[in-house]
């Protein structure tokens, strides 16, 4: 029951980790302020440049998350059977897909050194989401076969 509840938990906290800054980037000079960057304004200045990373990025951070939580959910409430399972966690793997670009972005730009990044706790909350998304999935494969 509890692994229910909180796979529903994240069809909150996935939102929340979209708005929340994942990074603080700006120029690696004095006077100049850091901006905030979160996966909606990320996503927002990757329309205006590159449509199709834009509907990748958006498919592995929103879609491929969202669609896992609500086929997990809907597995745990006995609306689908157990052996789509395997396809959802597919979906877990690829948003953590997108975690991992996200960190790459970060690694690269500060080993350049023109520009200042500051990882931000929308980050951290993104991951946790992504990596509780994967846990509640093994939890509930287990669960399931005993």
């Amino acid at each position: 029951m509890t692994l229910r509840y909180l796979n529903l938990a994240l069809l909150i906290a996935f939102p929340i980790a979209w708005f929340a800054p994942l990074m603080h980037a700006g120029i690696n000079l004095p006077l100049f302020g850091l901006k905030e960057v979160s996966v909606v304004s990320g996503l927002q200045a990757l329309w205006e440049t590159d449509v199709i990373l834009a509907l990748l990025v958006t498919f592995f951070a929103v879609f491929a998350p969202i669609l896992k939580v609500l086929g997990l959910a809907l597995i745990q409430f006995g609306m689908m059977r157990r052996r789509m399972l395997p396809a959802f966690n597919v979906l877990g793997k690829l948003a953590m897909a997108d975690v991992f670009l996200i960190a790459l972005y970060i690694v690269i730009v500060k080993g350049v050194g023109l520009a200042k990044i500051e990882t931000g706790w929308g980050l951290y909350l993104f991951t946790a989401c992504v990596l509780t998304s994967i846990v509640l999935s093994f939890a509930t494969a287990k669960r399931q076969k005993a």
